[in-house]
């Protein structure tokens, strides 16, 4: 008899929401995600409805390196933070400048952190 396939939240720091959420982006197997990498994983995520959020995305990559979540520090975090924007620009994009926009012209937009980001 051949083994069940391993949930989504068998992949370290993932839980059970998580099988949900992979579910509704097609992907219902840790091999699924897997397959795919952290990126193309995380971005069918994205285009399937899941807000993005950045911890989640490293949760995502370090759990698939095998290694627990709060292991991300330094430059390979701030590695990461680019590849999350990027992904989150290509999916997100216009939702996130329109809603910057409002909180620039209020004053709580991008300013607020006076690095531009």
């Amino acid at each position: 008899m051949k083994d069940d396939p391993a949930p989504v939240s068998s992949i370290r720091n993932l839980g059970p929401a998580s099988d949900a959420a992979f579910a509704r982006a097609g992907l219902h197997t840790a091999e699924d995600v897997r397959a795919l990498g952290p990126d193309e994983a995380y971005r069918r995520l994205l285009r399937s409805g899941t807000s993005p959020h950045f911890i989640g995305y490293y949760a995502l990559v370090m759990g698939l390196q095998g290694r627990p979540w709060n292991d991300c520090r330094g430059a390979e975090k701030a590695a990461l933070r680019r590849r999350f924007d990027a992904l989150k620009a290509e999916t997100h994009g216009d939702r996130e400048a329109g809603i910057e926009a409002i909180l620039d012209r209020i004053g709580t937009g991008r300013r607020r952190r006076g690095d531009g980001t």
